[in-house]
This record gives structure tokens, C-alpha cells and sequence, in this order.
């Protein structure tokens, strides 16, 4: 990772949040020559330092990135400081960010050609009030992720609010160590996604009006595979039911209309005392891999689920995968909230709630072999427990 040359003692106070008098701000203005002097600031911002972008919208035909630890981008507010990218010239994200205990918030990216804002690496990031939008809204030709922190450990991504991503609202990718809570995500295609990662926390969110609300999977291939110990808790996923508008061949093209929450090829993931309202084809769903792979390391079931304390509402009238009107039709006109294609490995049900299982025998069998029943209740093989993420010392002090 390449690195601005600082004075060593310089960094460290800086980066302890001790040293307020030696930080300067670099204030930026909406209007003529916005592009150039934003990304400048980027570049000459040092550790500790604070690039400020006053109220407006700035005008942007390319991306932007910063590399220096320890800044802090702050704007006026989500809806004052406007990064605006309808005339980027390039495919490339709307903000690139490689560089370590870096602050993002109160600003908000518009209409990224490609990702909105990318973190790559980038350990210890916050990303608070931010707002990222595709204001044509559900659009395959949209960028693919909003909020998209990926190969990083310690991330929080929280108050903030993310539309019209033709993959996922929020997506953490091949991580260790988050915490995603108090975000609205909507008409996306996943809501939020964690995805080839561990120790993870997904609560308090509102996921609406997505393709499917809040999903957790992990794929064979990549640098960083086994995801697991994840908590998705005391979120909101009401109406998940917007037709699916990634572009084909994505990995979530193949997410029904109507998921609440989907967990594919994970261990360990605690679904606990969410509301579950109106999501059409199965508010919880559990699914293997289906797709050939070479990897030893790839288990493609989940395994160790727990589900417990949760509300539902009315939901799977409307199963949008072959068969599925079907099979909702012999069970009296809906799937019961839970749904599972039998795969799945020590599945711990607490809730009272009937579970509808495809009857699966083999990972890849075709849900068109499906030989659905509820799911009679099994003991207990394994008891789950769930080890809270807990984000370095001084990180969350950033934010006052």
C-alpha cells in the first residue's frame, strides 16, 4: 500500500486522536474546479488531518481516492454535501479509500458509474451518516455496490443510508470484525450483504423494498473463505420484494423476489429477534452452494444456524423459484416464514414457527427434485454460541 511520507511521531499522536493542534483542515467549495481541488486535498491531507466539504453539490466527471491514514472526510450533512458523479467519465468507484483508520461521514455519493465508495485494505474504517444513492432507482446498469469495505479488519458502517445498488445496499466482503447497525437500505438488490467473512454484527437496520433484505453467504475461490459467527438481530426487513435487477451471471441474480434473510454456506449465524414482515417468498431462508467449485476448503452448507426471538408477518404467498406456487399452494396457499432446501447442518429452531424443508439430498440437485415437507423437529447436535465483535479501543471516539 502505497503511503504519504510523514514524520513517525507526527503519526503516531495522530492517530491516537491526540494531537488536535498539529491536524489541519482542508476545506473544499462546490463549483468550478471541484474535481481538482477535492482530489488535492486528498493528497496533501496528513495524518489526523480533516478534508471538510462545505454544503453543496460538487460536480465530479471522475473518481476520487485517498491513501493517507488517520483522515477524516466530513461533510455538512447527507443531504448538503452532494458528491455528484451523473457526468463520470470513467467505470471506476465514486471514492477509493486504501489507506487505515479513516473516517467517512455526513456526505453523501450520487450516481457512481461503478461502486459508491470503496474501502480496499483499509483496517479501522468508519463510515457514519453517509448516503449513497442511484437516484433512478432498481437499475441493472446502476453500480454495484453502495458502501463496499473489503479485505479489512475492524469496520463500522452505521447511520447511513444506501439506494438503487444493482448488487448490495452494503456489502463487506473477505473481513473480520464489523459491525453494520442503524442503516436504511432500500431498493437494492441484497440490502446488506456479509459475505466470506467472520465475527460480524448486522443489527438494528431497516431493510426494505430490496430483492432480498439482509443476505450472508460465502463462495468458494477467493483468498478468504469459511465465513462465520455472525449475528443478524433486532433488524427491521419489511417487503423485500422488488424484482431482481442485477445483471446476469452475479451471484445474487439468482436471490428470489420476497427474501427476508438468506444464509448460504455459512457457520454460525444467529438470526435473533428480528421483524419479519411481507417478505413474499420466505422470510427466512437457508440454501447450499449450487454451483460447481474447486476449492478443499469451501464448506457449501450452512451449517450452525440459530434462529430465535423473532417477529413474523405475513410472507411467503408468492415463491419466486420454480415449483414454488406449487408447493405454497399444497401448504394452504403460503410457505410457512422459514425455508430450508434440507442441506442445511445442525439447525437450531427456537422459535415456534413451522419450517418448510425442499427435501434435498445432494448439494446441486435441482429444486425441481424437491420433495417438500415441514421439517419435524430434531435435536439439538451442537449448541451455537455467538462471541461479540468488539472494535479496537479509541476507534467509535472518533466520531465526537
Amino acid at each position: 500500500m502505497i503511503r504519504l511520507t510523514v514524520a513517525a511521531p507526527l503519526c503516531a499522536l495522530a492517530l491516537a486522536n491526540t494531537a488536535p493542534v498539529l491536524a489541519e483542515t482542508h476545506t473544499v467549495a462546490p463549483g468550478q474546479g471541484a474535481q481538482e481541488r477535492l482530489q488535492e486535498a486528498l493528497i496533501l491531507a496528513q495524518p489526523g488531518d480533516e478534508v471538510l466539504l462545505e454544503a453543496g453539490r460538487y460536480m465530479l466527471t471522475d473518481g476520487l481516492s485517498l491513501d493517507v491514514d488517520g483522515v477524516t472526510v466530513r461533510g455538512a450533512g447527507a443531504d448538503e454535501s452532494v458528491l455528484d458523479f451523473t457526468g463520470q467519465q470513467g467505470s471506476g468507484e465514486g471514492l477509493l479509500v486504501t489507506s487505515d483508520d479513516v473516517t467517512l461521514r455526513d456526505f453523501a455519493v450520487e450516481n457512481a458509474k461503478g461502486d459508491g465508495i470503496k474501502s480496499k485494505g483499509a483496517d479501522r474504517i468508519i463510515y457514519h451518516a453517509i448516503r449513497v444513492e442511484w437516484t433512478n432507482g432498481p437499475d441493472a446498469n446502476n453500480g454495484a455496490y453502495g458502501i463496499y469495505p473489503v479485505e479489512a479488519s475492524d469496520i463500522l458502517v452505521q447511520d447511513s443510508y444506501v439506494r438503487g445498488a444493482s448488487d448490495a445496499g452494503i456489502y463487506v466482503g473477505q473481513s473480520e470484525n464489523i459491525i453494520v447497525r442503524r442503516n436504511r437500505v432500500v431498493e437494492n438488490v441484497a440490502g446488506i450483504e456479509i459475505e466470506n467473512s467472520n465475527n460480524a454484527e448486522v443489527t438494528e437496520n431497516l431493510a426494505t423494498r430490496n430483492t432480498g433484505g439482509i443476505l450472508v453467504f460465502d463462495l468458494p475461490g477467493l483468498p478468504k473463505v469459511g465465513g462465520g459467527n455472525v449475528l443478524v438481530a433486532r433488524n427491521a426487513v419489511i417487503d423485500n420484494n422488488t424484482d431482481n435487477f442485477a445483471p446476469e451471471g452475479n451471484i445474487v441474480a439468482s436471490v428470489p423476489a420476497g427474501t427476508g434473510v438468506m444464509v448460504m454456506a455459512n457457520k454460525g449465524v444467529h438470526i435473533s429477534e428480528n421483524a419479519l414482515v411481507n417478505n413474499s417468498t420466505s422470510h427466512v431462508m437457508m440454501i447450499a452452494y449450487t454451483q460447481e467449485y474447486n476449492d478443499d476448503r469451501y464448506e457449501p452448507r450452512p451449517v450452525d444456524v440459530v434462529i430465535s426471538n423473532n417477529i413474523y408477518g405475513t410472507g411467503g404467498y408468492a415463491p419466486d423459484f420454480a415449483g414454488g406456487d406449487m408447493i405454497a399452494a399444497a401448504m394452504g396457499g403460503a410457505l410457512p416464514p422459514v425455508l430450508t432446501d434440507g442441506l442445511h447442518s445442525n439447525f437450531v429452531k427456537l422459535d415456534t414457527v413451522p419450517v418448510v424443508s425442499l427435501g434435498l439430498k445432494t448439494v446441486g440437485q435441482p429444486f425441481a427434485e424437491a420433495q417438500p415437507q415441514i421439517l419435524a423437529p430434531v435435536p439439538i447436535v451442537t449448541e451455537v454460541k455467538f462471541t461479540p465483535v468488539a472494535l479496537p479501543d479509541g476507534m467509535e471516539a472518533r466520531l465526537q
